[in-house]
């Protein structure tokens, strides 16, 4: 990426800022920028907008960043399309080119724009909610390819933009994430972008709780390679404050023009539910199944008495020939188009019950979590039934106490694990339940699901039909996108830095590791 080009996508995106993103009656020639610091309106809208398209939300951009990669890398669904190859663990070459300018041209310049403007302005509480947001963007971003250009973005004096580590990426979001909770703790009496922000109108106390609770996700995240920062990290978020109820929920609003991408891509009848999701939504009976999957149009084709029917990941082109929608489980009306009966849901950033989780796992480690590990597990999926409306008390505790597992998702397969709900005496078991209840609560959330996937190896997974991936066995987990094109033909020297040096540690393929990948 040359630095021109951010700057006149800095310039093109504010000219098309508005509160619902639609463009204005500006002279397509013209590269004015208007004097975003002397409005606070002008920053709110740009500051809508980061949100809106780092959490990939315009429909095409979210299929080629997240459904064709981390929603079937994951298994939570199985592409239908006999073209689309990433489900044979394929990464398409244009595919994710998109993905990384979705971000890096369309995102990132408003992000900088903002964090810049309300710098200039004094707008602390602006300033933290930015901060806070460009943690979470960047994370998706390195937690996709490692290595990525970030340090020096925006930096207007170099000709070459070089790539940080991920190791010096992840110390420095802890950083960043300092600078913001005390910037917030310092005006909780005021309010940035009441408008604009798409999360929480602008509450600095909610934004506080927000910066709490991705500072223990991130934790997590780096377990395994650093114990010592994690278990630091995780007892500061929760010493802090961090999500107890859905009320403090992070999503990203949606409106008619600003559509929860889902909302648009299931009409395009390309993917169906997984046959991990079957086995286990199944087989632990959970009754988030229909809030999640609609039964298959021909009903029970494979005859094992349930008309909800998943697919096994990476079928042939050959057998996609013969279409596997009518057969197999679509998503729910949640996430239909509102014409045909669906509520155009908010984008999910993080919640509560994914929280629980976290510190779940923290509490088995030892570490000072507010809980024992039983306890916050229950109370994650507790959290989660709730989020999701179903059930009521007594049902969601004979849940959390079944012992049901997961069954076979068609007559003659075998189960994709064997865990029960019912918390487990085995360390290892307990981190698989653990994990396994959390993939179940993050849906739809692939980016975050194939990231966990990674880090611990869970949920288990069915072996795809095929993988058309040397790098990556059909009963192998797809470990990292390899760099876009894109980025060799405008940022040679950096990139072909990264890949040579100890940036990425390995080769640019799909089966190297990221740095926190060290289980």
């Amino acid at each position: 990426m040359k630095n021109i080009s951010l700057f006149f996508g800095i310039v093109l995106l504010l000219a098309s800022c508005t509160d619902d993103f639609e463009e204005t009656n500006t002279d397509p020639l013209s590269f004015a920028i208007p004097a975003i610091e002397d409005s606070e309106l002008l920053q709110g809208q740009a500051f809508a907008q980061a949100q809106y398209t780092s959490m990939m939300g315009l429909h095409w951009r979210f299929q080629i960043s997240q459904n064709l990669f981390s929603d079937i890398w994951c298994q939570y669904f199985a592409t239908t399309a006999s073209g689309f190859d990433s489900d044979r663990y394929v990464q398409v070459g244009n595919w994710a080119d998109l993905a990384w300018s979705s971000f890096y041209e369309e995102s990132l310049p408003q992000i900088i724009l903002v964090e810049d403007a309300t710098e200039t302005t004094g707008n602390a509480v602006g300033n933290a909610m930015i901060k806070i947001w460009k943690v979470n963007a960047f994370h998706r971003i390195t937690d996709y390819w490692g290595p990525i250009p970030y340090s020096e973005v925006g930096n207007t004096d170099l000709e070459a933009i070089p790539y940080d580590s991920q190791e010096d990426i992840y110390r420095s979001f802890f950083v960043t994430l300092d600078e913001a909770v005390a910037q917030l703790n310092a005006n909780l009496d005021q309010v940035a972008f009441t408008s604009g922000d798409r999360t929480y109108g602008g509450d600095p106390a909610k934004w506080l709780t927000f910066a709490n609770s991705l500072r223990l996700r991130l934790a997590l995240r780096v377990k395994y390679v650093d114990p010592v920062l994690a278990q630091t990290e995780a007892e500061k978020a929760v010493n802090a404050g961090v999500f107890l109820s859905n009320d403090d929920n992070a999503y990203v609003s949606v409106d008619e023009i600003n559509r929860n991408p889902l909302e648009t891509i299931t009409d395009w009848g390309e993917f169906r539910m997984s046959a991990t999701m079957e086995s286990i939504l199944e087989g632990y009976e959970d009754p988030r199944l229909p809030q999640y999957f609609a039964p298959a149009v021909d009903g029970d084709s494979d005859g094992d008495g349930s008309g909800y029917e998943g697919l096994l990941n990476g079928q042939t082109k050959v057998s996609l020939e013969t279409s596997k929608n009518a057969s197999h489980s679509d998503l729910s009306s949640l996430y239909k188009d509102t014409a045909l009966g669906g509520v155009n849901p908010p984008i999910e950033v993080l919640t509560a019950a994914e929280v629980y989780f976290l510190r779940a796992e923290g509490a088995l480690e030892g570490w000072a979590m507010g809980g024992s590990a039983e306890e916050l597990y229950a109370l994650g999926i507790t959290t989660s039934m709730e989020q999701r409306e179903v059930g009521d008390a007594t049902s969601i505790a004979e849940y959390v106490a079944s012992t049901n597992t997961p069954i076979a998702f068609e007559v003659g397969a075998e189960p994709v694990a064997d865990i029960p709900v019912a918390f487990g005496a085995d360390a290892e078991m307990q981190l698989e339940q653990i994990i396994t209840q959390k993939w179940l609560a993050l849906y739809p959330n692939g980016w975050e699901a194939w990231a966990e996937l990674r880090r611990t190896g869970y949920p288990k997974q069915y072996a795809r039909v095929q993988s058309e991936n040397s790098d990556v066995a059909a009963d192998e987990i797809m470990r990292r996108m390899v760099y876009v094109s894109s980025q060799f033909d405008t940022n040679f020297e950096s990139v072909s830095t990264a890949i040579n040096g100890t940036e990425l540690n390995g080769a640019d393929n799909n089966n190297t590791k990221l740095w926190w990948d060290k289980k």
